[in-house]
């Protein structure tokens, strides 16, 4: 599904020499490399504040905790989308409030978080899927009307550019209150190893939040909160920050693999293309079919026996896990995410894939047809 060797031999030379650097230093928990790639991110996300962690799902557990929510509390979360978003709800003592998604889009939106708020309700998780931000917009409407907190899941799209109505562009993760995001290696911005970030425009959050994520101390000993320890390795930081200055290049690379799959498969009456929303660009994270003729476990079968790699996310939604029986609300009837869970197949997209591989994919897939 990536090609993460081809993409280090490429930068090969900075890499090891950040590595190196790094390991000559012996500042391995914290110091400088860590403090440069969080400026450097936050002057990429146009945010104030930018504190890294260990990885995805602390920096969701974290964001909650800084939110100040009380056990009971309900958070309202899409039914399709990984674990990680609703685990650390109930991990918490917190009630995940479980939605469908648009049909489209597989995101949130305002009418479909409308319909879940309850006098319960304090606190929004919208997950901007496989590569482009949720309908920020109304959604930030919504929870102004309500006075909900929002906590952006961003972690699948990290670079996402979203337009508001009066033209204004925010990345996605830094609209809401609070922005998350993963570097697991096969994200489009990955370690080499795990790691992740939250990203606020509040100045007292970001304090709330980097004393969480470092036992809950104000300074050495002195403990203000009960708190985790959830650290960026400097390691991790060293080869994000190399990466991070070739970031806008791979998604040009990603959208231009999505752009050749979109021209080969529009007209296969089978299949759906991933859908654009028109207030976000797409940095394709995934590149996710929706295969309508019921043939989607048939399809990926065919594609193994080709050597063509393929992935489905989810195969099976939250709201039927057995993980969270008797921990959350459910809203609705889940159709799309239903359907969603029958349909989706993910093809490979990265920065490495050259003509003659998609080329391969797409005659595959569609001579399946």
């Amino acid at each position: 599904m990536v090609d993460l060797r081809g993409q280090y031999d490429k930068i090969k030379s900075e890499i090891d020499v950040a590595i190196q650097e790094c390991i000559n230093s012996t500042r391995f928990i914290g110091g400088p490399v860590i403090e440069r790639f969080a400026e450097n991110l936050g002057e990429y996300l146009n945010c104030k504040y930018v504190i890294p962690c260990a990885n995805g799902t602390d920096a969701l557990q974290v964001a909650l905790m800084a939110a100040g929510l009380k056990p009971g509390d309900e958070v309202i979360v899409p039914s399709f989308t990984y674990v990680a978003t609703a685990e650390v709800i109930a991990l918490l003592g917190l009630v995940p409030v479980m939605t469908d998604v648009d049909p489209e889009h597989f995101n949130l939106t305002k009418d479909i978080i409308r319909q879940a708020v309850s006098i319960n309700t304090k606190a929004i998780v919208p997950v901007h899927l496989f590569g482009q931000t949720a309908p920020m917009e109304g959604i930030m409407e919504l929870a102004a009307e309500y006075e909900l907190t929002v906590i952006e899941d961003n972690a699948q799209s990290l670079g996402s550019d979203y337009t508001f109505s009066d033209g204004k562009k925010q990345k996605a993760g830094t609209i809401g209150n609070i922005g998350t995001t993963s570097f697991f290696p096969a994200k489009n911005l990955g370690a080499y190893g795990d790691g992740g970030a939250l990203f606020t425009n509040d100045e007292e959050l970001s304090k709330k939040i980097k004393m969480i994520a470092n036992h809950g101390q104000s300074k050495l000993y002195h403990h203000e909160v009960i708190g985790v320890n959830s650290r960026l390795d400097a390691l991790q930081a060293a080869v994000l920050d190399v990466k991070l200055k070739y970031y806008a290049a791979y998604i040009k690379a990603r959208q231009a693999v999505a752009n050749y799959y979109d021209q080969q498969f529009g007209d296969v009456d089978e299949i759906i293309i991933p859908q654009r929303h028109e207030k976000s660009t797409h940095v394709f994270h995934q590149y996710t079919l929706k295969i309508t003729n019921g043939k989607r476990n048939e399809l990926k079968e065919f594609l193994k026996t080709k050597g063509i790699a393929s992935a489905v996310y989810y195969p099976v939604p939250l709201n039927e896990q057995n993980a969270f029986r008797g921990k959350g609300r459910l809203v609705g009837e889940m159709s799309v995410t239903k359907e969603l869970c029958d349909q989706v197949l993910s093809l490979p997209i990265h920065t490495e894939m050259d003509h003659t591989t998609l080329r391969y994919i797409t005659d595959q897939v569609k001579s399946f047809f």
